[in-house]
C-alpha cells in the first residue's frame, strides 16, 4: 500500500493600504529556523473551517486586525525542502495556498500576536521586491504581483460543503 500524498492547505491575505499617497502592504515578520522572515498574514486551514474563515482567523491572530475577504487573488502550489540533520530523507512539504484580498478592519489593541510573530510591517511593493532573501515563501512576491496585476476571482469560486463543519469525526 502506498502513502497518499497530501499537500498542506494554507491561506494568505494580501492587504493593501494607502499612506499619504503611498501604497503599502501589510506583512508579518516572524521567527523561523532561518531567522527573521517576512510573509503575508498566512497560516494553515484548521478542521471545521472554510478557507475564508481560516483567512479571517489567521489575519487576526498574526496581525491583530480584523479582515474581510472580498476576492480571491489565486490558488498557488509551492514546495519546501530542507535537509534534516541525522535524517536520510529531507523535510519535504508541498503547500496549497488560497490567497485572498479584501478590507482591513479594526485593530484589536489587546490581541496578542501568534507565537513566532515578532511584529507587523507595512512595506511598499518595491521594498518587498528588494528583500526577497527575507521572504519566508516565494509565494509572498507572486501573490502581491498577481494582486497588483488586477487578478481577482469571486469568492463563490470556493464552495465549502456543510460536512466540513462537522468536526466530531476522526481527523
Amino acid at each position: 500500500m502506498t502513502t497518499r500524498w497530501k499537500p498542506s492547505a494554507t491561506v494568505a491575505a494580501v492587504i493593501e493600504r494607502n499612506f499619504d499617497g503611498v501604497q503599502k502592504f501589510l506583512l508579518v515578520e516572524e521567527e523561523t529556523q532561518d531567522g527573521l522572515r517576512l510573509n503575508n498574514p498566512a497560516g494553515h486551514l484548521d478542521p471545521g473551517e472554510s478557507p475564508l474563515q481560516a483567512c479571517v482567523r489567521e489575519t487576526l491572530e498574526e496581525t491583530a486586525f480584523h479582515f474581510t475577504p472580498k476576492a480571491m487573488v489565486g490558488i498557488y502550489l509551492s514546495r519546501f525542502e530542507r535537509a534534516l540533520p541525522g535524517e536520510d530523507a529531507p523535510l519535504d512539504i508541498t503547500y496549497l495556498r488560497f490567497t485572498f484580498c479584501g478590507e482591513l478592519g479594526q485593530h484589536v489593541a489587546d490581541q496578542p500576536l501568534d507565537e513566532g510573530i515578532v511584529r507587523t510591517v507595512w512595506l511598499t511593493a518595491d521594498e518587498i521586491r528588494a528583500c526577497t532573501h527575507l521572504h519566508r515563501s516565494p509565494l509572498l512576491l507572486k501573490c502581491m504581483e498577481d494582486y497588483l496585476a488586477g487578478q481577482r476571482y469571486p469568492l463563490s469560486l470556493i464552495t465549502t460543503d456543510e460536512s466540513v463543519y462537522r468536526v466530531d469525526r476522526a481527523i
